[in-house]
């Protein structure tokens, strides 16, 4: 009995030893022209996204961002990354995107951009890790079910 519990502790230990001496390192992922690539998904969207050093600029299907998201929420889910990582004008982005709504697309694009920006920089894991940013929303539309007026909606009800 005192063997086991000898040998469990050496077991322990050398676990504990290796798992320490093997400290694993990000390398950073970009291609020849220095970009780093990225998927973002949202919805039904979902966004094909490079970055790149440069000075902020963000392109999304040959338009500019001002051009393809009007309102100022959606321009603002954009950015979060960047400023979450204190990356704000570092770096261009060119993305594009099919599928979903306008809404969705955004977060699909800010999905992509953290991704991107993780291959880029693997020191900013934790930092876009903790704000969310690193983990796909899964939360889809419900689909319509049968006998129903919407995927819960029943049909109103006449009793005369």
């Amino acid at each position: 009995m005192a063997d086991k519990i000898e040998s469990l502790k050496d077991i322990k230990s050398a676990a504990a030893a290796s798992s320490t001496a093997e400290v694993k390192v990000r390398k950073s992922v970009k291609d020849k022209q220095g970009r780093s690539y990225a998927t973002g998904k949202r919805k039904d969207a979902v966004a094909r996204v490079w970055i790149k050093p440069g000075k902020g600029n963000i392109t999304i299907n040959d338009k500019s961002i001002d051009e393809y998201f009007a309102r100022p929420v959606l321009k603002m889910i954009i950015a979060q990354p960047f400023e979450v990582a204190n990356r704000v004008n570092e770096f261009d982005v060119v993305c594009t995107v099919k599928g979903g709504g306008l809404s969705g697309q955004a977060g699909a694009i800010k999905h992509g951009i953290s991704i991107a920006l993780n291959e880029y920089e693997p020191e900013l894991r934790s930092v876009l890790k903790k704000a969310g940013f690193l983990t796909r929303d899964d939360r889809v539309v419900e689909r319509k079910k049968y006998g129903k007026a919407k995927a819960r909606r029943s049909y109103q009800f006449s009793k005369r």
